[in-house]
């Protein structure tokens, strides 16, 4: 642990070229599936109306990384989270039953308890009592860059073996739209990565260093996992193309913001260098890592899991670790 450097908080500032793909959709009008769109204002008072994947697909699709890699590493998990369900610690009685009578302690028993709680964060609700637990991870829309989208609807026919019948089974080959949208999409995300297994109400850790580390480097793979293999809806024939993902990852080594600028605007990466120049004029607490495809990424973001720890916000352990 001593050798590891560490972190504070991470961000990534990039675009992601996807093609073809159909992640995110309102719904459907009779036979046409609605995609999401998404109203932005250009620097000039420009309106520009465009594709968009929400922060909440990408919050999931990071969450369900991490949650299968916290089965396979045996990290604690409650009973709700062990199947993934949307309720999370609400759906272990168990544990709700025996919830502490103080905030800071029903906190704390959380963070012992699941670890998927911890790096996702919930919302413990019995009776009137509420007790809140924040994420440790903030996306933000995914959207595409103003006259960079382009989304088509095509035409598919449902085929049916059987002819005959009543209703919608007397129509042989029902037909129906499914859009499809293809352009270069700006992603942003900020990760505090100090508040693993942090107790925000009595400012101590819950858990011991060791399970800390672990925590730490199973969700930053999560994160690696989320732009490698975004999910969503209709990947059974519309999986998309990822063309092409360059940007930069910022890392705070102390209590700094990991700068970000929104990749809709030109000269994004240059400005988060001088940004982080400004914050720390020495180079040694923001590190920035500019990487021009997903390799480049992914090889930035193995080193960072394997060289680095997260960073003490705390004087005192309540495990002792």
């Amino acid at each position: 642990m001593s050798e590891r450097k560490p972190v504070y908080s991470l961000s990534i500032s990039g675009r992601m070229t996807l093609e073809l793909h159909s992640l995110n959709n309102e719904g459907g009008e009779g036979n046409q599936t609605m995609t999401r769109t998404v109203t932005l204002v250009d620097t000039e008072g420009g309106i520009h109306k465009v594709n968009a994947i929400s922060g909440d697909m990408f919050k999931h699709i990071q969450a369900e990384h991490f949650y299968r890699l916290a089965r396979e590493q045996g990290l604690p998990l409650c009973a709700g989270c062990q199947t993934f369900r949307s309720d999370r610690i609400l759906g272990d009685s168990e544990f709700i039953n025996g919830l502490p009578a103080k905030d800071e302690e029903a906190v704390t028993a959380l963070l012992q308890h699941c670890a998927l709680d911890d790096a996702e964060g919930t919302l413990i609700a019995k009776g009137a009592r509420s007790v809140p637990r924040k994420s440790v991870a903030e996306f933000s829309w995914v959207v595409g860059l103003p006259d960079k989208v382009r989304t088509e609807s095509y035409f598919h026919v449902r085929y049916a073996q059987e002819r005959g019948g009543e209703g919608e089974e007397a129509q042989t080959q029902p037909i129906f739209h499914r859009p499809a949208s293809s352009g270069i999409y700006a992603a942003v995300a900020t990760f505090e990565l100090a508040r693993i297994g942090f107790n925000d109400i009595s400012q101590t850790c819950a858990i011991t260093e060791e399970e800390r580390l672990r925590r730490y480097q199973t969700f930053l793979e999560s994160v690696l996992y989320t732009f490698i293999e975004p999910n969503g809806a209709m990947r059974g024939t519309q999986n998309p193309h990822i063309v092409a993902f360059d940007g930069v990852i910022t890392v705070s080594h102390a209590v700094l913001p990991a700068p970000t600028i929104s990749p809709l605007g030109e000269g994004y990466q240059e400005q988060v260098r001088q940004v982080a120049q400004a914050l720390d004029p020495t180079g040694e607490l923001l590190k920035v890592y500019p990487f021009a495809n997903m390799a480049e990424f992914a090889t930035t973001m193995r080193q960072i899991i394997t060289t680095t720890c997260p960073y003490q916000l705390f004087t005192k352990n309540e495990n002792g670790g």
